[in-house]
């Protein structure tokens, strides 16, 4: 039996607020790019580069704002504090929890 690995690639959506698009689409530039710290977004957006394919830089600073956008959400219905590395450290509190 044969096995293909393949990704469907869909096109960069225009819905929503275009000024809200443009500013979360402006932070996600900022965290690829060369000054923007080490946390689990960017780290999240250089898999999707490594991943390559046609203008795969692009396509990730448009998932990496979208992902921003969910966690400010995220953050504000919550009223919690930003983690930088929260899956790692939830990861490990659950470690120690269990130990």
């Amino acid at each position: 039996m044969r096995t293909f690995k393949f990704y469907i690639v869909l096109g960069i959506t225009k819905a929503g607020n275009g000024f809200m698009r443009k500013l979360l689409v402006q932070c996600a530039q900022y965290i690829m790019g060369p000054f923007g710290d080490d946390c689990e977004l960017r780290r999240f957006g250089e898999r999707l580069v490594a991943r390559g394919g046609k203008a795969a830089k692009k396509r990730a600073i448009i998932a990496v704002a979208r992902k921003l956008a969910v966690l400010m959400h995220r953050l504000w219905v919550d009223n919690a504090k930003y983690d930088p590395f929260y899956i790692k450290n939830t990861k490990e509190n659950k470690v120690t929890k269990i130990a």
